[in-house]
């Protein structure tokens, strides 16, 4: 029988150590995310930590991708933002469960092998803007307010402690794995740093700085909103946006982790834990979510690699929240801040930069682009989505350019057009140059046994030029068409010969 679930799958290989250690880390690392996204979309800190718990709880059991961590996300803040601020976190919940929904249609409908057609450079783009957003978005633990209210650079002695605990907190992460791999880097880090400013009795910011983590378990409950069209039509457009959003991020990052673990995902059966997950998240007070590459690749790299860890960092994160809020509170941001600086170096594709020269420059600019429309928009799907429409129309250009005619007269006066390459709109005004109507001979033949009708104006291209050869009072033979293009041609008939041996079988994409 089919294991569900590889936590019990002891067939495989898993260290149980390993699992609750990071699952521990992650736990610790997801929550000033959690607070700081909730609060980016104006809801309560409570709002972001339990959704971090239920999506990554929900995740972990049934998702696509052993190891991977979802929780609430600062690409589902910026769509839900707006629609907290007009009508307030009912309608957030409620948008929530609209776009869970989806997102399991998605699943159900397979959808999940999209993701097969984002570019790598399209991929490069994505993860080195996320490592850029990631970085920059802990410049704000050096910042703190002054007399008038206004976040300000830190100055002075406040400064330079957290400076020392960061880069020591980054040190520790860098070179203990140099001498043991035995407990995980990032988790030994945040310890030691709580240590030493518990010890010497530093004055530094904590998580209770930001905001109370102290809560109880999720409570249910039915978003307070009308079931009406006029709601449904208000929420439908956040509820989409969120859907997709959380998609494409959560897809990306599986690529990502299966590429690090050498293993392979499942897209599809992603795609419905993700909807699971947002639909009790709605039903459970929290703001919904995706999957986080930041905490994911703190998971893998501490040596996670089954179910477990998630399970262990959303029950844990609970644990904090109910019982453990006291002290949590107490943990320096200078450690959860040198931690994720430290994700942010290990998520750039430092090696992208040394391709450059060697890519092809289009898909340098894809790269560029993407990477530029993530940082600055923090619109992660718009940026996957402008790099493969850019990808797709670079694609579309070449292959218009590598359609070409090899021309030959045979021994009876009969001219032979043969055709290689795709025939499809970008290529149609090439493909017409080739002929020349008024100087062929009486009759004419043109083989596309080496090339492809693609779509609708390819089909449109062939029957344009067999009506003019038609005027001419010339006889003209088409060879190799599939079934589909006979039946789309409007003088098939009389033109076409076929060929029951040889003639290919493929559809033509049309709109019809």
């Amino acid at each position: 029988m089919k294991k569900i679930f590889n936590l019990f799958d002891f067939s495989q290989k898993v260290d149980y150590k390993i699992e609750i250690l990071a699952g521990l880390t992650v736990a610790l690392a997801l929550i000033p995310e959690a607070v700081a996204f909730a609060m980016i979309a104006g809801l309560s800190p409570l709002t972001g930590l339990y959704a971090a718990f239920v999506m990554g709880l929900i995740t972990s059991l049934f998702g696509g991708r052993p190891g991977m961590i979802s929780g609430a996300t600062g690409a589902v803040a910026v769509v839900i933002a707006a629609l907290a601020v007009s009508h307030g976190v009912e309608y957030v919940f409620a948008t929530v469960i609209l776009a869970g929904i989806l997102q399991i249609l998605a699943g159900i409908l397979k959808l999940g092998k999209l993701i097969r057609m984002v570019p790598h450079s399209v991929i490069f783009g994505f993860v080195n803007g996320l490592a850029i957003i990631i970085f920059t978005s802990q410049l704000d633990q050096f910042k703190t307010l002054n007399e008038a209210g206004e976040l300000v650079w830190m100055t002075g002695e406040s400064l330079y402690i957290l400076l020392a605990l960061v880069l020591l907190t980054m040190l520790i992460i860098w070179g203990l794995p140099k001498l043991t791999k035995v407990f995980p880097s990032s988790l030994a880090a945040i310890l030691a740093i709580f240590g030493i400013v518990a010890a010497l009795g530093i004055d530094t910011k904590t998580v209770g700085d930001i905001a109370s983590i102290k809560g109880g378990f999720p409570p249910f409950h039915i978003p307070m909103v009308p079931f009406t069209w006029d709601a449904i039509a208000l929420i439908f457009p956040y509820a989409a946006i969120m859907a997709g959003v959380g998609l494409i991020e959560s897809l990306l990052t599986l690529n990502i982790v299966d590429e690090i673990t050498e293993t392979r995902g499942h897209g599809n059966k992603e795609c419905v834990a993700q909807g699971t997950a947002n639909i009790l998240s709605g039903f459970f007070s929290g703001m919904g979510g995706c999957a986080m590459i930041g905490q994911s690749l703190i998971n893998v790299s501490s040596g996670a690699r089954a179910r477990l860890s998630g399970i262990i960092a959303a029950v844990m994160l609970l644990v904090f929240v109910m019982f453990a809020a006291d002290i949590i509170e107490l943990l320096p941001m200078a450690a959860l801040t040198g931690v994720m600086i430290m994700v942010s170096i290990g998520t750039f594709e430092w090696a992208s930069l040394r391709t450059f020269r060697r890519m092809p420059k289009s898909d340098v600019l894809v790269m560029v682009l993407v990477t530029f429309v993530t940082v600055v928009l923090h619109n992660l799907a718009l940026a996957v989505l402008v790099g493969v429409i850019i990808s797709a129309l670079v694609f579309a250009w070449d292959n218009a350019k590598r359609i070409r005619a090899r021309k030959y007269m045979d021994d009876k006066g009969v001219k032979h057009y043969e055709i290689y390459g795709p025939l499809f709109f970008g290529s149609v005004a090439a493909f017409n140059e080739k002929f020349d109507v008024l100087g062929d001979p009486e009759e004419v033949i043109i083989d596309f046994s080496e090339s492809r009708i693609v779509d609708m104006s390819g089909i449109e291209a062939v029957n344009k030029l067999t009506e003019r050869y038609l005027k001419q009072g010339k006889k003209l033979h088409l060879r190799h068409l599939s079934r589909d293009c006979r039946q789309l041609l409007r003088n098939a008939d009389e033109i076409i010969e076929v060929n029951i041996l040889e003639d290919p079988t493929y559809k033509v994409a049309v709109d019809r």
